[in-house]
């Protein structure tokens, strides 16, 4: 039986400070009951000596000090998982919200869970196609890789993020796969946009949705991306299922995090984020991947709005460094109306090689990505150059190259958040693209392919 307190010595704001306090450690539950009976989480933050300085997951208001005790429970936060999640909502700490019952656990897993020994993990090489051509094409997505998707403020990363959620399938086995969705600080109509979304669509039944409302407490959005990791865990390394998890928006994740720690009065790093960030998210980000001997793996997409659209600000620059690569969303493709406006050029998958070619996805591929993006490259510069100077001072190849790079936006970039093309499909119109240009410009691209392809 938890050994109750009656000690609580002072409360400021989502903190409380409780003396006396024996065998109790980092990061345990406890539970506060008032005078009036009603009960109240909270965890340990920190111990200093017999003190107990806990944070609150719901509202100070209303607490006693001399008449409210405190339990401690002995186990960190936990996830009752099961196959019975697939098809739920959660809210942020795992309790169902889809008027559904109550999940009967398989198991209880701490949410923090076990770091993946390096040793232990197999190199991500399986393509996962999700339907968008500007990523499978270009920026391809690979078994057991984190690939983030950088925004701003405005730009339609919801409905990105919907589509590749509804859309995601490995191909050409029949292995289950499983999407685990979680929302942090999101608003109630976005929170209504996904679950609609996912319901119409019938994607639903593989999903496990967590959601997190943005007057939900900055403590509750600390533990949001912990429990849906810990389902995937559960689904992956478990149930030997492919998992995909999306985690949208990791912005406002970072924000909760400085919250509690200028509440905890610690010393702030850059922009007022605590000097431990980078260690917390990848905490976070390195519990995907593959394991050597399961056939199950997670792949994660972090999504996360640059704040004034700048990607040095420390969310997104930590973010790079411990993901592989990243997609990044423009908001001049965006007021052009090209629909997802996903800027291919400073856009990067850094496992992309691993995953395309013969047997993957098809054996000119490769060639004709790097094609594609030299051409588009070309036809940016071309068109800036016409702003400049006027159409006149072109040359014609370079005309065609402008021409090339207005069609690549309209035709391959821009394919609407309904569009799900196989990446056949997404090959075949590179090639048509490609054929706006003469075939001696194609100088990154095999005679072989070009004889069996250019043109057709």
């Amino acid at each position: 039986m938890p050994k109750e307190y009656r000690t609580i010595q002072e409360v400021a704001g989502p903190l409380m400070l409780v003396r006396g306090v024996e065998n109790v450690k980092y990061s345990e539950l406890a539970e506060i009951e008032l005078a009036s009976g009603e009960k109240r989480r909270c965890r340990v933050l920190e111990i200093d000596g017999d003190n107990a300085l806990v944070q609150l997951f719901e509202s100070a208001t209303g607490i006693n000090l001399a008449k409210s005790k405190v339990r401690f429970l002995g186990h960190s936060m936990e996830l009752g998982v099961s196959d019975d999640m697939l098809g739920r909502v959660f809210d942020g700490l795992g309790r169902p919200i889809d008027k559904g019952p109550e999940i009967l656990p398989k198991k209880r897993m701490d949410i923090n869970g076990l770091p993946m020994n390096p040793a232990a993990r197999n190199y991500p090489q399986e393509f996962i196609q999700t339907g968008v051509s500007a990523i499978d094409g270009l920026n391809t997505l690979v078994r057991g890789q984190k690939l983030p998707i950088f925004s701003a403020s405005g730009l339609p990363h919801a409905e990105l993020a919907a589509q590749i959620a509804r859309q995601a399938k490995v191909r050409g086995t029949s292995e289950p796969f499983a999407v685990v969705f979680a929302a942090l600080g999101i608003t109630f109509e976005e929170a209504n946009f996904f679950t609609e979304s996912f319901r119409e669509t019938g994607a639903i039944d593989r999903t496990v949705m967590f959601i997190n409302l943005a007057n939900d407490p900055a403590v509750e959005r600390i533990a949001t991306p912990r429990m849906a990791l810990t389902a995937a865990e559960y689904l992956a390394f478990e149930k030997n299922m492919h998992v995909l998890v999306i985690l949208t928006d990791i912005t406002n994740y970072a924000d909760s995090l400085r919250e509690i720690s200028a509440a905890r009065k610690e010393v702030p790093g850059r922009r007022g984020y605590p000097g431990y960030m980078y260690t917390d998210l990848a905490s976070m980000y390195e519990r995907a991947g593959r394991q050597k001997g399961n056939a199950g793996s997670i792949t994660m997409i972090p999504i996360l709005t640059m704040p004034e659209d700048d990607k040095t600000h420390p969310i997104p620059d930590l973010t790079g460094y411990i993901t592989e690569g990243q997609i990044i969303l423009s908001r001049e493709l965006y007021r052009k109306g090209i629909t997802p406006p996903i800027d291919v050029l400073p856009s990067l998958s850094r496992l992309k090689d691993k995953g395309i070619g013969a047997g993957k996805t098809r054996e000119d591929h490769a060639n004709t990505m790097n094609q594609l993006f030299a051409a588009y490259a070309r036809g940016k510069e071309a068109k800036e150059l016409m702003v400049v100077l006027g159409e006149a001072a072109l040359t014609d190849i370079d005309k065609l190259y402008a021409k090339f790079s207005d069609a690549f936006e309209q035709e391959y970039v821009s394919q609407g958040y309904l569009t799900n093309r196989d990446i056949e499909e997404t090959i075949d119109l590179g090639w048509k693209l490609l054929s706006i240009l003469p075939r001696t410009e194609l100088k990154r691209i095999k005679e072989e392919f070009l004889d069996k392809y250019y043109g057709k």
